[in-house]
């Protein structure tokens, strides 16, 4: 498994100004015949007032932004469509809520809401129920490139031979670490336990490590990340369950002992990305694993008591190296939308050029259009996204399970993963009913 480089410290800075000429036409004065003059007393006639566009709201469903990066999207796009208002409607941070909020409106057909985001697991599920409205004709009319995106991303909105979302931004789990307090970042899960025990209370910090534990979506990515580290398996090539190995087990096994250490909060089972994050930004731990949003956080003087002081690493490696989960977010239209022409130029903003560019530096996502990365000021406001290694290592994540019945996998590993967390059975239990539950899964 490919071990990516470690990735510098990284700064953020950039204002964007977008701007879009529009252009109209006016009736013609009829010229005089040929021959005739015109007669000096025909009255002049004024072009006829052309009427204001009837200007079109849309409603843009995602999740809790903790940076300003969509509002300021949203601003220029607005900017550069005034007869389109977009008005962000903010989901539940639990993917599987905002997941089942969306299935209940789109499965009575509500139009409520136009533009939505996907989480990279969705897409094949709601293509396949009817949710969204296919984007291939769209895509062609309007000359979208889709070989500057990375394969990976724009691949996961695709479904049965149709297009049906826009890879927003990608992510990979990474290790952030206190550099004033870390001298060199962990190469292994057992050297990230001893340097947690070491710097604990150090620096004002009351414990060593923060990931996210509690039982929804964000426990699958590091348990993959885990299981993937140590050369453990989900699904195998063919889409077979492939779960119960040593490897996984002993990947397992690694997650249950640092969950069980001393070096994370003991409420750890009730930490998601929002509480992970907070309590990083507050001083409170020298280690993180989290995506790259992180650091942008991070650098937001308004609301981190470390700024300038945060460094990234590749996760730590277990005898197969290391792993990310391969992550991000897409964006789609709702089928039933009411405006449908005004929602794709919309989705084509926000995951085009400018849309990344703004959203890259504002809210640290990583761009998924390729092209993005070589803008200097992208560049300038994150080495992240100057790294080569960074761009082929979110290229080459680990990717959950690919399979239209994800979301059923995911909840049986969410809830036997969060068992053997709990103490409730070992790893080699909890990865033998999830190879019993899976396997029934299939049959189905």
């Amino acid at each position: 498994m490919k071990v990516m480089k470690r990735l510098t410290s990284m700064g953020l800075t950039l204002t964007v100004a977008l701007s879009l000429a529009a252009c109209s036409s006016t009736p013609q004065q009829s010229a005089p015949a040929q021959g005739q003059p015109a007669s000096p007393e025909a009255p002049k006639t004024e072009p006829a007032p052309q009427p204001a566009a009837e200007k079109v709201k849309l409603v843009y469903a995602r999740g809790k932004d903790a940076t300003d990066s969509t509002k300021k999207l949203v601003e220029a796009f607005q900017n550069a469509h005034p007869n389109i208002e977009v008005e962000i409607r903010e989901m539940p941070s639990d993917t599987g809520q905002s997941h089942d909020q969306y299935v209940t409106m789109f499965s009575a057909q509500s139009s409520e809401i136009d533009v939505f985001d996907l989480d990279v697991i969705w897409p094949a599920e709601f293509a396949q129920a009817g949710y969204l409205l296919p984007l291939d004709r769209l895509m062609e009319q309007d000359g979208i490139e889709t070989g500057k995106y990375i394969k990976g991303a724009m691949d996961a909105g695709n479904f049965g031979g149709q297009q049906w979302t826009m890879p927003k931004f990608i992510d990979a789990g990474l290790l952030f670490y206190r550099k004033d307090l870390v001298k060199e970042p962990p190469k292994t899960w057992d050297d990230l336990i001893a340097q947690a025990k070491a710097t604990k209370g150090q620096g004002g910090t009351k414990f060593g490590y923060l990931m996210q534990a509690k039982q929804y979506e964000g426990l699958v990515c590091n348990f993959v990340e885990f299981s993937a580290a140590y050369g453990g398996k989900i699904l195998d090539e063919q889409g077979n369950v492939a779960i119960n190995n040593p490897a996984t087990i002993k990947g397992l096994q690694k997650m249950i002992e640092i969950v069980k250490s001393d070096i994370v909060p003991s409420n750890i089972t009730t930490f998601m990305e929002t509480e992970s994050h907070t309590a990083f930004l507050e001083g409170q731990s020298a280690f993180i694993r989290n995506w790259p949003y992180q650091f942008a956080l991070a650098q937001d003087k308004a609301q981190s008591k470390i700024v300038d002081k945060v460094a990234i690493a590749p996760l730590p490696a277990g005898d197969a190296g290391s792993a990310a989960a391969l992550g991000g977010w897409m964006g789609g239209i709702n089928k039933f939308s009411k405006h449908p022409k005004e929602s794709w130029e919309f989705l084509k903003f926000m995951t085009g050029a400018e849309g990344q560019k703004i959203s890259a530096i504002h809210g640290g996502l990583a761009p998924t259009l390729l092209p993005v990365y070589e803008d200097a000021d992208v560049q300038k406001a994150s080495p992240l996204f100057a790294n080569k290694d960074f761009v082929d290592g979110v290229s080459a994540a680990v990717s959950r399970p690919t399979t239209p019945i994800y979301p059923k996998i995911s909840e049986v590993i969410q809830i036997e993963v969060s068992k053997a967390l709990a103490g409730q059975q070992s790893a080699e239990q909890a990865v033998q009913n999830m190879e019993a539950k899976m396997n029934e899964l299939m049959k189905k």
